[in-house]
């Protein structure tokens, strides 16, 4: 279900902005959201994805004046940002969290970097108010992040960045649905080639009424899993190459214990570890120039990408529907369904904004 308003026909710029039951804020952070956006002198649109509230987050996001487009449950974090960036128009996105923990004033300083680079992250400094267990577990992932990308990962789990649209768009499939995509578009962005750069943000307290979504075990491990199966889908050597150095100096290690230390023979055991290391290296070795093949065939090269993502085509791809088209921007809310099926289905989503309950 979408409820759209009259932004820009032809935006530069979308603003993405995931949320669940955040009505006591939302209006608050799309004022302000809007006020930083105005200053840089450019069009765009704000675009509220409502993941399956169970207030009135959409009502009080289209009141202020977003596009709001609402999941019918609880899908994630992760497939509201996806949705987000299908949907949007303009040729450089902006995420950011409707908690309030990510300071929108800072949205211009964003933009101005990513003339330069294709993904600008906003990374947490030290004067943050975030917990202690937080921080410590963002300082181990940003240290493995770093040595999966050969490169400083400041802030791997910040959600609040600018990236160009043509970069998100191709990534867009590979984002989980989950809170860890802020993971995956990271290490995405670094092995495809495109620069990354951060920019300090200090994170206030959350907004009053808002809690957070994510658990620290539980959310905890999936971050690790991600970094694990992105890594092993555009590094995997970062992988393979370190687990078979050390089943073999495992297997060496063990062999020479029983000869000097036990005097036994050279055994079984110690042969078996060896070929397993080399198996290990060679299966790395074919996952990487497979990886590689991957890569040479689905990603266009610079100069495609360049026509693709920030020419004119792609400006005349992202305005969308001409004026006089089912989907012209109204204030009226407006079926997804739409762009499938045509007007009829605009009937049960006019039920739905006039507040009876979602079926």
């Amino acid at each position: 279900m979408q409820y759209r308003n009259g932004f820009a026909e032809n935006p530069q710029i979308s603003v993405i902005i995931p949320a669940k039951n955040e009505a006591q804020g939302i209006e608050s952070i799309i004022g302000r959201v809007r006020k930083a956006l105005e200053e840089t002198g450019r069009s765009y649109e704000i675009i509220v994805v409502d993941d399956g509230s169970t207030d009135a987050t959409a009502q009080r996001a289209h009141e202020a004046g977003a596009t709001v487009l609402c999941h019918p449950y609880n899908i994630g974090n992760g497939a509201a940002i996806k949705n987000g960036i299908r949907y949007a128009r303009g040729y450089s996105l902006v995420m950011l969290d409707a908690d309030g923990q990510h300071p929108p004033e800072e949205i211009p300083a964003l933009l101005e970097m990513l003339k330069k680079y294709h993904m600008v992250v906003g990374a947490r400094t030290s004067n943050s108010e975030t917990r202690f267990h937080r921080n410590l577990a963002n300082r181990i992932y940003n240290r493995f992040a770093s040595y999966v990308c050969g490169r400083p990962i400041d802030d791997l789990t910040s959600g609040f960045r600018a990236i160009r649209a043509g970069a998100a768009k191709e990534f867009v499939t590979l984002l989980p649905n989950t809170f860890s995509y802020p993971t995956t578009i990271t290490l995405a962005t670094v092995r495809s080639g495109y620069s990354l750069a951060y920019f300090p943000i200090t994170s206030p307290q959350r907004a009053a009424g808002s809690k957070s979504k994510i658990k620290l075990l539980r959310d905890g491990s999936r971050f690790f899993l991600i970094i694990f199966k992105i890594t092993t889908l555009f590094s995997p050597m970062k992988i393979f190459l370190p687990a078979s150095i050390f089943t073999f100096l495992v297997g060496v290690g063990y062999g020479l214990y029983k000869i000097f230390m036990m005097d036994g023979r050279y055994g079984p055991t110690s042969q078996m570890l060896i070929v397993f290391s080399a198996l290990i290296f060679f299966i790395g070795l074919v996952s990487e120039q497979i990886t590689q093949l991957r890569f040479d065939r689905s990603i266009p090269f610079a100069g495609e990408r360049l026509k693709r993502y920030t020419g004119p085509e792609r400006r005349m791809e992202a305005a969308g529907p001409q004026p006089g088209s089912p989907l012209k921007p109204s204030a009226a809310p407006v079926s997804r369904d739409d762009e499938l099926s045509g007007p009829e289905a605009h009937k049960p989503i006019m039920a739905q904004a006039a507040g009876t309950p979602r079926t």
